[in-house]
């Protein structure tokens, strides 16, 4: 495809063929779900999915010391996938529309494969997943593999392998399917709602060597040919990797966070009412049902839960050049459904309406000054999509902003990071979350 323009005419053209109408239906009307008399979970009849429990948290010493909350719990492991072909030097992936029932506009670029356990082992008696063998048995050359977390405030321990395979000679696209040359999808993160979350994430897994694009004459701006001198591991960095690594242990070992599963009619302030789960504030976000009819689908018709948040989020990076290298100050965040409790997050991540009732002090750092910050610092400022396979119209704001100066000397749980050390420890596991990641893959793109 040509242009940005053409991809969007495509995505149009599917959205009128692949249909998908989301209906919100009360909870206690979910075809196939069942609410456990014990304990209130929702879950499957014919297991496997997910299931709606209760988390029970306490941070001792902290401006919320202990809450609880409904959390999505789905421990199997899913596969992100997206199949990589060179044609003239120049990187291709093979992308898929797809559509989610809480997408907020119609179908968006996603992985090649993007299936849960339950999918590709047929748990809902559907069609095949198309290309699943090229990641269950690779038949090419493995670029990216590790599992990574996904939204720790929603989900329990939840863990996809992400995956990026290089393929030799031709694959098919199959209809819903294109080849796509890597700048275009990357020029299309700055657009609204049309790169998907699990595609963001695959997308920042990839090694800054194998996204060379050697058919790009396209100029670079100034930041943009700064981004791309960072890539460079022989350039300077303002910490060392095993200082990062040292100091992100130390927080993992010193943070007393304890997190776990309760039962669902166990968690307090949250009320089940009116067909739905919602804080007795009316803030975080609220549990619903919706029934979802589909065309081009595993299925064609189905039922389940879903999170729907209470307001659009903000995660920014905050962004400067230290001997000509960009670097990113990141925040070793807690999040109790994360795995290890603290991964590397952007320095500002939350939905600021969360905060209002709260203390100055309680509100998360630099929050106002990344609000504020002025237009011509702005490198990137795009609303996108969180997953819509089990959030209901979850957007974020996604924000780079360049400062001159360090806002927060010294801060314990902040560090600068150079992009280059992004991208090693991106080779492994559970290092930056799913916030994080998006910003990569979107710095990244800076580059054109």
């Amino acid at each position: 495809m040509d242009s940005a323009a053409d991809v969007h005419d495509w995505l149009d053209e599917l959205a009128g063929r692949a249909f998908m109408r989301t209906t919100r239906l009360p909870l206690e009307e979910l075809s196939g779900w069942r609410e456990d008399p014990a304990t209130g979970n929702l879950h499957h009849a014919r297991g496997g999915f997910f299931t709606v429990e209760g988390l029970e948290v306490s941070r001792p010493g902290w401006a919320v010391p202990a809450w609880s909350q409904p959390i999505i719990n789905q421990p199997e492991t899913g596969v992100l996938g997206i199949l990589l072909r060179r044609v003239g030097g120049v990187p291709y992936l093979l992308m898929q529309a797809k559509n989610e029932p809480g997408n907020p506009g119609g179908p968006q670029l996603s992985p090649t494969v993007q299936a849960t356990r339950s999918n590709y082992t047929r748990v809902h008696r559907g069609r095949a997943v198309p290309y699943l063998e090229h990641f269950r048995a690779p038949r090419g050359r493995v670029l990216a593999d590790a599992r990574q977390s996904e939204q720790g405030a929603w989900f329990y321990r939840k863990r996809n392998r992400n995956m990026i395979v290089e393929v030799d000679g031709e694959v098919e696209a199959v209809a819903g399917f294109q080849w796509l040359p890597l700048r275009r999808v990357r020029e299309l993160l700055a657009v609204p709602d049309a790169v998907n979350m699990d595609a963001r994430t695959v997308l920042a897994c990839l090694p800054v060597q194998e996204g060379a694009d050697e058919g790009s004459d396209e100029g670079e701006g100034a930041f943009g040919a700064a981004v791309a001198r960072s890539r460079d591991r022989r350039r300077g960095s303002l910490h060392g990797t095993p200082e990062i690594l040292s100091w992100l242990s130390g927080v993992r070992s010193t943070t007393d966070v304890h997190a776990r599963p309760v039962p669902l009619n166990r968690v307090s302030r949250w009320l089940r009412a009116g067909g739905r789960i919602s804080h007795e504030t009316g803030r975080f976000f609220d549990v619903i049902g919706v029934g979802v009819e589909a065309g081009g689908r595993e299925v064609d018709a189905w039922s389940q839960p879903m999170i729907a948040p209470v307001g659009t989020g903000v995660a920014a990076f905050l962004v400067r050049r230290a001997g000509g290298v960009v670097h990113v100050l990141a925040h070793a965040r807690v999040e109790p459904g994360c795995t290890d409790v603290v991964e590397l997050a952007p320095t500002v991540q939350c939905t600021p309406g969360n905060y209002d009732h709260l203390p100055p002090g309680a509100r998360p750092p630099l929050l106002a000054e990344v609000l504020g910050v002025p237009p011509e610092r702005v490198l990137f400022d795009t609303v996108l999509s969180e997953e819509g396979g089990r959030f209901h119209h979850a957007r974020t704001r996604y924000l780079l902003a360049e400062v001159d100066e360090d806002p927060l000397p010294g801060h314990p749980a902040f560090r600068w990071l150079a992009l280059h050390q992004l991208d090693e420890l991106l080779r492994h596991s559970y290092y930056l979350n799913v916030q994080a990641r998006t910003l990569t893959a979107c710095l990244h793109g800076l580059t054109r």
